[in-house]
């Protein structure tokens, strides 16, 4: 039987990420924005650290630490579209791979391993094995960074429903359950940014989240829940420490 998987992820870029999108080059400074407010304040400030981005995509985050000065970056993905346009836009270290088989292949390698927007891909035993992989592949005290869907964000359903290839959903609980029972130390779950980039309604927008916020945390009061540990961005980021 034909696995979705081999027919979503040969179009994934322009079928899903880039449908919206033809200019790859606005997307590309767009996503590099954004990546470097959200990802490299987490990351370590040694510029020689051995770095993989798997799931990789175009190659925004590459090309984020690159452009910061990181000289020894990789990026891994399954498809090929996204791996050709990462190399239409002249981002050199991407390449097309399984990355199942490169972290099997490349124990106790790297200084920090990257996935943005992936491990929601996987199916519950597909993650916990992968998370392994990664363990396994970082080299002592190394760190895995992971950018994911927030289930108690608002209107949850717009990201974690809003591609078909999703096959878990995570929040801030079960995001730590997973990867302290996966063998790493030192997990925190933290928000993931809400950037518009227009600056006038980026203003109004973290305005209007802070009331949204405010109600949200006192509905919960009212229903006799804590919110202290509740994260109510869309997003949520996660960094581990082997």
């Amino acid at each position: 039987m034909l696995q979705y998987r081999e027919i979503f992820y040969k179009q994934y870029y322009s079928s899903q990420l880039g449908r919206n999108e033809t200019n790859y080059t606005k997307k590309l400074k767009e996503e590099a924005i954004q990546l470097n407010r959200e990802i490299l304040p987490l990351t370590s400030k040694e510029k020689s650290i051995k770095i993989v981005d798997i799931g990789c995509g175009i190659g925004s985050l590459v090309k984020t630490f690159n452009d910061a000065g990181y000289t020894n970056v990789i990026g891994i993905d399954i498809s090929e579209e996204m791996v050709g346009v990462a190399h239409t836009l002249g981002i050199s270290g991407v390449q097309q791979g399984d990355i199942i088989s490169f972290l099997q292949n490349n124990k106790t390698t790297f200084d920090l391993i990257t996935g943005i927007d992936i491990i929601e891909h996987f199916t519950k035993d597909e993650l916990v094995a992968l998370l392994i992989l990664v363990k396994d592949a970082l080299r002592p005290n190394g760190i895995a960074i992971f950018r994911t869907p927030n289930m108690d964000s608002l209107y949850a359903s717009v990201f974690a429903n809003g591609d078909f290839t999703h096959e878990n959903y995570l929040n801030s609980s079960s995001a730590k359950q997973v990867m302290l029972n996966c063998g790493f130390n030192e997990v925190k779950i933290l928000p993931g940014l809400i950037l518009i980039q227009n600056p006038i309604k980026e203003i109004l927008r973290s305005m209007l989240w802070f009331f949204i916020k405010f109600r949200i945390r006192l509905e919960l009061f009212a229903s006799g829940r804590s919110s202290s540990n509740i994260i109510l961005n869309p997003n949520l980021l996660i960094r581990v420490r082997k």
